[in-house]
């Protein structure tokens, strides 16, 4: 190894040994686009006479590997013997697949050419000529270049040679080059490394280029464990003479004779020998695939395992059910069962099978085809080769394309993907017809694989369909709340948890009161999981039904506890209970152990943390709760937020308080922009901590507190007493006038305002009855009076005088409602304002 390189430091930089790899590029036409110094040294040519000649010319192969007793002593290196034929057919351009082999070659001595004799055979012209054993590994090249084949070689003898007796005694040797090897392509196959060496990974072959770049040669890696990147046959040796010796034990057999010690031996070893290679292949590609529990890189993983190694071409096919991420019902599939085409991987040019059987086409098969035989029977069916009438009968499955080039003449395997004796799915193997046919061996290898990679498909199916599930109960327990209530904008936000799942116990809530307010509601249940979430479900709706009653906040959270004290010992939870009063400008708010809420001043974007009495969490008991009244004025922002937004683990509370308050205040485009900032924000705040991301489920409210300015609300008190619904008609015609709508809406308020104060003045007893007319974003009407019944929707018939009134409203009105007040009831509804 004579590359200015010391070489005791260059065989120390790995466990076992490196030496120097021949390289040449061979383009379409058969002849040689690039010889490196390697192969200069190797087989005795120079660069300036290799390049532009038939490769033929400068490697022959006739006679590769006579039966010399001299090979006999090459026993790391047999599992390469027999393979000569297939560097010729390679050199001819015929290999479709990565190859491996051994080759005896007779070169020119160092100072010495080969030129080409009569007859094609090739001779020294000076110097003499010598043996060469070489190994020897083949790649097709794919691409819009004229490079078609890279071929690496490596001489045998130099390997017992000059590498350490650690490595002499090894069996997989794997080759590896520079990154700034100069022949077209190298950068690419650089960067391919892993895929080139199926049992190689990406942190593997960073770690061998990183070394070898301080080289700037291609070398040749010795280890322990890694595979050889590519033998054909499994790497058994002389594949002809194996056949061979096992017929004559065979025909031993039939003939009743004896089957002589040495064949039963060897034909022992080698069955051992290839049974050893199927169950490290099936080890290997288990710890390639299931690496997530993500559906989709799951399915790429499991294509990619089998292709170059075992498969030149893998189409993965699974239920529709299973891509969806959904259950199925048990049962056979049938002639009617979708397969959607979920991937494709094979060795072919790029594209030339894309545009006839893309990913993500949806087919059924029929009966008569071996992929229906092998997802009813859930055994794999073994094609030795697709004739051509099978291949018609595979192609007009296939609408308007012909898919018989692609198959016809190929050798097919169809293994079931399988889980919990369920078909999942399939797997279409195919193999160039250059390649050797799959066997019975094959076809128990790719039954176990596959058995293997259906339970992994499983586990990522179930984990992505428990996952929906979970998304869908948590969206269902949050509510749809509009961007636009009375006198105020909101905006929200939830984040589902990386902890144990994505469904928790956060909620927040905003629900619609009598006199044009509006109750703002956070809240979070101890712990994470469905049993969170569920709780959390019954609470708030047990603070929905209590907000419209109209309970003061402490009293609100007062019978919560009362209540998640009653459901079980389990129920703990935080809550902030707020309602905002636009016409008086103000909130009334109450705290039950939740962190408190942030009030963004509009006049100087001051950020205050508001000083609320914390109380203790929902369910603790015997804690009173105490409430707080805060003046606020149009344009002012509130911030209501859960703890796994500003606490993280190991930091102080106080710094995530810190950047929601600083945050809070920025100025942002739109409310949602404005939710998008803060969480940015305490996201940075936390990584520039290290403290990691986010574990816990985030919920976030904020409302910007407009108002209703004092000339939108008209009011009138009224004597419990008929003839007040003559007057209350003609204030409400009034004062629509005086707000510009009685065009639109002027006979619809009227008629409804009277059908409310006659049953306001019905029912009440003696005090007076109060009528309210608020302009928002709609118009709302509301009458109070002090009689505690409800009314509700009746049937009336022909005959009846009552029960007609709040049919009419309900008809006429964008909506209705009625609510229970300290002192008696409001029935209310609201009419749409006409667009300006």
């Amino acid at each position: 190894m004579d590359h200015g390189t010391d070489r005791d430091a260059v065989s120390g930089q790995l466990a076992a040994g490196r030496v120097p790899l021949a390289v040449v590029v061979v383009d379409r036409d058969g002849l040689v686009s690039h010889w490196s110094s390697g192969a200069r040294r190797l087989f005795g040519a120079t660069k300036e006479t290799a390049i532009g000649r038939p490769v033929g010319d400068l490697l022959p192969v006739s006679g590769a590997l006579p039966d010399d007793e001299d090979l006999a002593a090459d026993g790391p290196f047999t599992a390469y013997d027999g393979l000569g034929p297939d560097l010729e057919s390679s050199l001819g351009g015929r290999l479709s697949y990565p190859a491996a082999g051994r080759a005896r070659l007779t070169v020119p001595e160092p100072g010495g050419q080969t030129v080409p004799e009569q007859g094609g055979n090739t001779a020294p012209m000076t110097g003499g000529s010598r043996r060469v054993d070489v190994l020897w590994w083949a790649y097709p090249l794919v691409g819009p270049g004229r490079e078609r084949l890279l071929v690496l070689a490596a001489d045998a003898a130099g390997l017992r040679r000059d590498t350490p007796a650690a490595a002499r005694d090894v069996e997989r040797i794997a080759p590896v080059f520079a990154l700034h090897t100069d022949f077209p392509g190298a950068d690419r196959l650089a960067r391919g490394l892993p895929e080139i060496l199926p049992s190689m990974s990406v942190g593997e072959g960073a770690r061998i280029v990183s070394q070898v770049l301080e080289l700037g040669y291609p070398v040749l890696e010795f280890s322990q464990n890694d595979r050889v990147p590519v033998t054909p046959d499994w790497g058994v040796p002389r594949r002809a003479e194996r056949r061979a010796r096992r017929e004559q034990a065979d025909r031993a057999r039939a003939e009743g004779l004896p089957v002589p010690s040495g064949l039963a031996d060897e034909q022992e070893d080698l069955e051992y020998a290839a049974v050893r290679e199927h169950l490290e292949f099936l080890n290997e590609v288990s710890g390639r695939i299931g690496t997530s529990l993500d559906l989709a890189r799951t399915i790429v993983e499991v294509s990619r395992a089998v292709v170059p190694r075992f498969t030149d071409v893998a189409g993965t096919y699974l239920r529709e059910q299973v891509v969806a991420g959904e259950g199925f019902a048990d049962g056979v599939p049938d002639t009617t069962t979708m397969w959607h085409r979920v991937a494709l991987e094979h060795t072919d040019e790029p594209g030339r099978w894309d545009d006839v059987v893309p990913v993500g086409e949806a087919m059924p098969f029929p009966a008569h085809t071996p992929f229906f035989q092998c997802m009813t029977t859930g055994e794999p069916v073994l094609v030795p080769r697709i004739s051509e009438q099978m291949g018609h009968a595979i192609a007009s499955q296939f609408e308007k394309r012909d898919i018989r080039p692609l198959i016809t003449g190929r050798s097919m395997l169809v293994v079931p993907l399988k889980a919990r004796h369920v078909v999942l799915g399939f797997m279409i193997l195919l193999r160039h017809p250059e390649r050797a046919e799959f066997n019975d061996m094959d076809r128990v290898t790719g039954a176990e694989l596959a058995a293997r990679a259906g339970l992994v498909l499983d586990n990522a199916r179930m984990y992505t369909y428990q996952e929906s599930v979970a998304e869908t109960l948590q969206d269902s327990m949050l509510p749809h709340i509009p961007p636009r209530m009375a006198g105020c904008d909101i905006a929200t936000r939830y984040l589902p948890g990386t902890l144990l799942g994505r469904v928790g116990g956060d909620w927040f809530d905003s629900v619609k009161l009598p006199g044009a307010r509006t109750a703002f509601v956070v809240g979070d249940v101890m712990g994470h999981g469905l049993n969170s979430a569920a709780m959390m479900g019954q609470l708030r709706t047990a603070v929905q039904t209590m907000a419209a009653l109209d309970l003061p906040p402490a009293q609100l959270l007062r019978n919560l506890d009362d209540l998640a004290q009653r459901l079980g010992d389990g129920y703990l939870a935080t809550c902030l209970y707020a309602v905002y009063d636009p016409i008086a400008g103000e909130l009334h708010l109450a705290n039950a152990g939740h962190i408190p809420p942030v009030l963004v001043r509009a006049e100087d974007g001051r950020t205050d943390l508001l000083d609320l009495p914390t109380g203790a969490p929902i369910g603790v008991g015997g804690v009173p709760f105490e409430s707080v009244r805060v003046r606020v004025a149009p344009g002012d922002r509130l911030v209501m937020c859960t703890d796994g937004l500003v606490e993280m683990r190991g930091e102080d509370i106080g710094v995530g308080l810190a950047t929601l308050c600083e945050s809070a205040a920025h100025p942002a485009a739109s409310m949602d922009a404005a939710c998008d900032t803060i969480i940015r924000a305490l996201a940075v705040t936390f990584s520039e901590a290290g403290r990691g991301s986010r574990k816990d489920d985030v919920a976030l409210l904020m409302a910007r507190l407009n108002g209703i300015a004092p000339d939108h609300v008209a009011e009138w008190r009224l004597a419990p007493d008929p003839a007040e619904v003559g007057r209350a008609r003609a204030a409400v015609r009034e004062q629509l006038h005086e707000w510009g709508l009685a065009d639109r809406l002027e006979d619809i308020a009227e008629l409804l305002v009277g059908e409310l104060v006659t049953n306001a003045v019905r029912h009440s007893h003696r005090a007076a009855v109060t009528l309210r007319l608020v302009r928002g974003e709609t118009l709302l009407c509301e009458v109070d009076d002090d009689d505690h019944e409800l009314p509700t929707l009746r049937s009336a018939g022909p005959a009846d005088e009552q029960g007609r009134g709040l049919r009419v409203v309900s008809t006429l009105a964008r909506e209705w409602g009625a609510s229970r007040t300290a002192a008696g009831k409001t029935v209310w509804f609201e009419l749409t304002l006409p667009r300006s």
